[in-house]
């Protein structure tokens, strides 16, 4: 090894065997995650049991809140269903509103066979991506690339949907990545832009999920009437 090359693994010695045994970890050169130093205090944590305790009593207290909700209202049940009156439009339960709205705009393949398959497949491609572990800004490193890549992806959601008229996903699109982008084109040290500098990729990425989602489900529960039409809720 020369002068110039840096080492590329790490020893370290302890007259503890069973404190610090010998063991050799060999990593290829191109990892699906960053590794950090273990002995950092509070940088990273097992999945059981910190956050799976967590889990479990999240759960229980969704449950208790759920069953003292449904003691107090009551559900909001229609008439029993009569088969000479299909009513219009037939809404599917709010959580499926979303993809009845995605219905409305794209044809029926492309809503409920190739969306779907795209979201597993990103799921699995996940892993073997660079995962931000340390859950660096979003423009932090190579700030040019950054937003040329998300500019990309942005137009390209936009060139895809306003074909199909499906602005309820364009839109909400727009708005995140002119939040996503100032940053970018008025750097600060402190404030409310600063700290959308420093939300991370997954954070944007979640965002933009639960956003749409969002006004999609908002859509289809309120603006939408006979023959799945645009309707104003006040009228």
């Amino acid at each position: 090894m020369t002068v110039e090359e840096k080492p590329t693994h790490l020893v370290e010695e302890s007259s503890d065997s069973q404190e610090t045994p010998r063991r050799i970890a060999v990593f290829p050169q191109r990892l699906p995650v960053r590794f950090e130093d273990q002995k950092k205090p509070g940088k990273l944590v097992m999945t059981f049991p910190n956050l799976v305790i967590r889990e479990v009593i999240c759960l229980q207290l969704v449950v208790i809140v759920v069953a003292l909700m449904s003691l107090v209202f009551d559900a909001p049940l229609e008439e029993l269903a009569n088969p000479q009156h299909t009513p219009n439009p037939a809404k599917a339960p709010w959580y499926f509103l979303g993809i009845q709205e995605l219905l409305h705009s794209f044809p029926p393949i492309v809503a409920g066979v190739i969306i779907p398959t795209l979201a597993v497949v990103g799921l699995v491609v996940i892993p073997y991506v660079n995962i931000n572990v340390k859950r660096e800004g979003l423009w932090l490193r190579d700030r040019n690339r950054t937003v040329i890549i998300l500019s990309a992806v942005v137009i390209l959601t936009a060139g895809v949907c306003v074909p199909f008229h499906a602005y309820s996903i364009v839109i909400p699109s727009l708005l995140l990545y002119g939040l996503a982008v100032i940053p970018y084109l008025f750097p600060r040290d402190s404030g409310w832009i600063n700290w959308l500098g420093y939300r991370s990729l997954s954070d944007w990425i979640m965002t933009w999920f639960v956003v749409v989602v969002t006004v999609l489900t908002i859509i289809g529960t309120y603006f939408r009437g006979p023959a799945w039409s645009w309707i104003w809720p006040w009228k």
